[in-house]
């Protein structure tokens, strides 16, 4: 067996092939493109073990050479110590210490997804993005307007039809602001077109939609209530409430289903005054009453 460290960058790859007794077969740097690493792997020795660092450039780096690998693996950046503590440090030192974690079993690896969940993944990391970024652009507006002591609804301040009638009736909205107003408006309507673009795209998705179904089977299966819940559709998401008892608060629909919470809140504050801690002449039956 043959045993590739690669010690990955934007431009550039450094490779380190040893065998089983640590002599050193081939080293180098490659460029860091497909054609390159296919005429790279066709030179290498047969059987092989090839392992790199996890960077934001190791997923299609892992796609395209594992057909051509016994196995390729990943190692978790912050516990491969043999690196982060070595005095000397250079590409080719980094590769060939990769290759002898590989070699000596000590490669502290990491998980790698398959290819269809990592892209799947990308969609909601874009996603997050898009609803960060119509948060900020939500905050903007209404800093803009206790700035200039404009007073508004704060329920109703991000709705459409309420945005174009303050903007129309409301004089206390200066001049200087109007153009910044805007523009964060189209910011926000831009987001929410992406976000209904976004999850109807996951909501059409086979693998998603064969996942569900085969969550919807097993119903109790693992330690995700997300089926018991009703969470069923990807607009749906499971609010924590003990995390250590593995309990969940109801599935809820749209955002705006948390504005009842607040009665909520209050009766549960009114239960635990009227139910103390030791009511009934003992902890455990006060507790069972809470």
């Amino acid at each position: 067996m043959y045993y590739i460290g690669l010690d990955v960058h934007k431009k550039t790859i450094s490779y380190c092939v040893k065998d089983a007794a640590g002599c050193v077969h081939q080293e180098g740097r490659i460029g860091s493109t497909r054609c390159e690493l296919d005429a790279w792997i066709r030179t290498l020795p047969q059987p092989r073990m090839i392992a790199m660092e996890a960077t934001i450039f190791t997923g299609w780096i892992y796609d395209h050479l594992l057909p051509h690998a016994k196995a390729v693996k990943v190692a978790h950046p912050l516990m491969l110590r043999a690196i982060a503590a070595a005095k000397r440090k250079n590409d080719r030192i980094d590769a060939g210490k990769i290759a002898d974690c590989l070699r000596c079993d000590f490669l502290p690896e990491c998980h790698m997804a398959s290819t269809e969940i990592r892209n799947r993944r990308r969609i909601l990391r874009y996603r997050g993005l898009v609803l960060r970024q119509a948060v900020q652009m939500k905050n903007r507006v209404s800093g803009l307007l206790m700035e200039t002591g404009v007073s508004y609804n704060k329920l109703r301040l991000h709705r459409m039809g309420y945005f174009a009638e303050l903007m129309s009736t409301n004089e206390e909205v200066s001049e200087s602001i109007r153009p910044l107003l805007r523009l964060c408006r189209e910011h926000i309507d831009r987001a929410i077109r992406l976000d209904t673009a976004l999850l109807r795209s996951l909501e059409q998705d086979p693998l998603l939609k064969r996942q569900t179904e085969a969550a919807e089977d097993h119903p109790g299966s693992g330690s995700d209530h997300g089926t018991d819940l009703g969470a069923r559709g990807w607009r749906h998401f499971a609010l924590p409430l003990h995390q250590a008892g593995h309990q969940l608060l109801r599935a809820v629909q749209r955002r705006e289903e948390l504005s009842g919470q607040g009665d909520a809140d209050a009766d549960l504050e009114a239960a635990e005054q009227a139910y103390p801690a030791g009511a009934g002449g003992s902890g455990q039956t006060g507790t069972a009453i809470q």
